[in-house]
């Protein structure tokens, strides 16, 4: 194999395809990336067995061929190459030779042959999605999915068609027990049949860094194991997680008769202050809620105590609730609007909340005793 390539094109699908090598791994080949050059492309693949990542590039082919090479060492190499160079790559006796102006460098490469392959199989489901809906789609709940291996059933976005008065509807959904967030788009075409599926937290990494320099639509296959995102020259293929995702209709309340209307921005904000002084292990903040008032406030026996008082609109009676900082400034973060809408019942209740510029999004958020 021997090719010459811009410095800045390979860097960028180099990048793109690193993140899914472990800095550690037990089996040797996963550290490195597949290269296979020809027909004027450059094709690198990377892999951890669970997830697989490819990417196409064009290239002055010379000779076409393929090797791995160690997938950080060739991205921190070509990283701090000049801007605007071009690199040559040259394989020959299991050595990358690569070369840039005065630079030459040689990595050991193992031999192609050994470089596991992700079947894909069939993907009788398939849809497409715009990349800005994406993003969006997965900025809303990604930051709800559990981290706790044991329920592992969690540790992803459940992803399927539903129907919600009659509108048809593709539904995102995470949750780790203490919150949940749920985000809707009008079901796209194809998506009809997607009972359920649940995309692992990598996976869902991955795809939303790659995201950021997507243009178009991404396409989006789904078989009974896999999931297949392709866009531009990329595609992402995972595994899925093999499990059941709990009903999560049932922890969403309906009931919730009390109605707070407040800023969100100065809400997010006002929350932070005040959890300054709340402890590291409960991070608790209370909500005082008085007719057209709201107060913040934490108390900590080692740190001592903070309030902060809001304008908000609350026209039912008076109201003490408890919520954990972290999880509440996660999801006021997340409202673009700029009215935070809170739905609740009482001090042991969940707790709904919604952005009142957006009907399509959804968080349920359960309290604590402060």
């Amino acid at each position: 194999m021997k090719l010459t390539i811009e410095r800045g094109a390979l860097l960028r699908a180099l990048a793109h395809v690193q993140g899914v090598v472990e800095r550690r791994n037990t089996i040797p080949i996963l550290s490195n990336v597949q290269l296979a050059a020809e027909d004027g492309r450059l094709s690198l693949t990377a892999t951890d067995l669970d997830i697989a990542v490819v990417e196409a590039i064009g290239a002055e082919i010379d000779q076409a061929g393929g090797t791995t090479a160690p997938a950080h060492t060739l991205f921190d190499i070509v990283r701090k190459l000049p801007d605007g160079a071009q690199v040559q790559l040259t394989h020959h006796d299991n050595r990358l030779a690569v070369k840039s102006g005065r630079s030459t460098f040689a990595l050991a490469c193992l031999p192609r042959d050994d470089f596991p392959v992700m079947a894909e199989g069939e993907t009788p489901v398939s849809f497409a999605v715009s990349a800005p809906d994406l993003k969006r789609l997965i900025d809303r709940v990604r930051f709800a999915i559990s981290t706790e291996e044991t329920r592992y059933y969690l540790n992803g976005i459940y992803l399927h068609a539903t129907e919600d008065g009659g509108v048809k509807l593709l539904r995102a959904v995470a949750t780790d027990g203490h919150r949940l967030a749920r985000i809707d788009l009008p079901l796209p075409a194809g998506a009809a049949a997607l009972s359920g599926v649940i995309v692992p937290r990598k996976t869902v990494g991955e795809l939303r860094k790659l995201l950021d320099e997507a243009t178009g639509d991404v396409t989006i296959g789904v078989g009974e194991s896999k999931v297949r995102f392709a866009f531009d020259d990329v595609v992402l293929t995972s595994k899925l997680i093999d499990a059941t995702y709990p009903e999560y209709e049932r922890v969403i309340p309906t009931q919730n008769d009390k109605l707070l209307e407040v800023d969100a921005k100065p809400f997010a904000v006002a929350v932070d202050r005040v959890s300054t002084i709340s402890s590291e292990k409960s991070r608790a903040v209370k909500l005082t809620l008085e007719k057209d008032r709201l107060t913040l406030s934490a108390t900590s026996p080692e740190n001592g105590s903070a309030t902060e008082e809001l304008a908000a609109r609350y026209p039912a009676k008076s109201l003490e609730i408890g919520f954990n900082s972290r999880y509440l400034m996660d999801i006021a973060q997340q409202i673009d609007g700029e009215t935070a809408r809170f739905l609740l019942a009482d001090a042991g209740a969940p707790t709904v909340i919604r952005d009142a510029g957006d009907d399509s999004v959804l968080y349920v958020l359960m309290p604590m005793r402060v």
